[in-house]
């Protein structure tokens, strides 16, 4: 399935929130930030964020939505292109100072600390506005023809700056973000916390590793639709599975290392329920194959809603 315009836009967004951070962190952290670290994400801003990603909404999106009813004066749009201006008064203004620090003159440090953080408090904002209020909006006036025009419109704006932008600023963004320290949101929660959010989850996980061994389980101590313990683990997949069916989890764990298959799906009726089974490779952010994840949901309460419930009419 072909990306939305919506996925395309969100993940510069979350790409470029990660550099948020990692430009943060240096600029907390108790010694100087390295300089090299700083004129990259400069660079990025300047030439990805303003020069691309703004220019992917304002040529595309922006005129698109405003002919299908949403005004562009007095309202959300409004508000997006006024802070697109901001953000081109702050950003010169963050970029002369990473110049100044970047040539040796280390008392901009507090100025430029100021100035980021005024830059990034109006940047992460205006994500979440576009995110949360203005995509949503323009998903509802926008036919499947104009999505596909404007994600044709952002591949334009793309090739208008170069050849593989979007792999060269995203690789340049993952320098800086490494650059930073930035980790994974599960780093910032604690193990106890994790498993329970784990055991916590209306699906039961399962994860093999990526030499066939089961190397974990949730739900350990609570009601499971296939029960197992402990013993399992450290077991081969596919002495877990009964001998007719080997061969087709050897299929799809030989799909999943090759990358030529994104999912493994089932679902069967047992005992008056109907389950929901589905398998997906895990992999690194480098794309390396690390295992393979089991999700097994039962799915008889949801096959039976009908019309709607909203949160604001729960009791």
């Amino acid at each position: 399935m072909s990306e939305q315009w919506s996925d395309l836009l969100m993940t510069d967004h979350q790409t470029t929130e990660q550099v948020f951070e990692a430009v943060e962190r240096a600029l907390a952290g108790p010694g100087n930030p390295a300089p090299g670290l700083l004129t990259d994400a400069a660079r990025y801003f300047q030439e990805y964020v303003d020069g691309c990603h703004n220019k992917k909404e304002e040529h595309h999106l922006f005129p698109l939505i405003e002919q299908r009813g949403i005004p562009r004066h007095g309202g959300p749009l409004a508000v997006m292109l006024m802070e697109h201006e901001q953000n081109r008064i702050l950003l010169p203004k963050v970029t002369r100072l990473i110049e100044a620090y970047a040539g040796g003159d280390a008392a901009v440090l507090p100025q430029l600390r100021a100035a980021f953080g005024e830059y990034v408090a109006l940047m992460k904002n205006h994500f979440w506005k576009e995110n949360d209020i203005l995509y949503p909006m323009a998903r509802r006036v926008m036919s499947a023809t104009d999505g596909q025009t404007v994600v044709a419109g952002i591949e334009a704006t793309e090739a208008s700056v170069g050849p593989d932008t979007r792999a060269k600023y995203y690789g340049l963004a993952e320098r800086i973000i490494k650059g930073g320290g930035v980790e994974d949101l599960s780093f910032g929660v604690e193990r106890d916390v994790m498993a329970a959010i784990l055991n916590t989850l209306p699906v039961e996980l399962s994860f093999v590793d990526k030499d066939d061994k089961v190397r974990y389980f949730s739900h350990e101590n609570g009601e499971k639709i296939f029960p197992r313990t402990r013993g399992v683990i450290g077991m081969a997949v596919q002495n877990c599975h009964p001998e007719k069916s080997v061969h087709l989890v050897n299929r799809i764990l030989a799909d999943f290392k090759a990358g030529t298959r994104k999912v493994a799906e089932f679902w069967i009726e047992m005992g008056g329920r109907f389950l929901h089974i589905r398998y997906f490779p895990v992999r690194s952010p480098e794309g390396e194959y690390l295992g393979t994840l089991e999700v097994v949901q039962d799915a008889t309460g949801i096959r039976a809603l009908t019309g709607e419930r909203r949160l604001l009419a729960e009791e």
